[in-house]
């Protein structure tokens, strides 16, 4: 089973996506379903955050 994460900038814990390592994202209101995200994609996703480089 994978342990889910939820980030630190959350303000509660029902309106947020959550981080399951090697699986993927998922919304906390359906936690029955994830979108499955590659490494090389979410570090480029992380990387691309890091760098406000993602388009507003």
């Amino acid at each position: 089973m994978t342990e889910w994460r939820k980030s630190t900038y959350s303000v509660n814990g029902t309106d947020c996506v959550e981080i399951g390592r090697g699986v993927g994202v998922r919304d906390t209101k359906a936690p029955a379903s994830h979108l499955a995200i590659g490494t090389t994609a979410w570090l480029a996703f992380l990387n691309a955050t890091k760098a406000d480089k993602l388009t507003r």
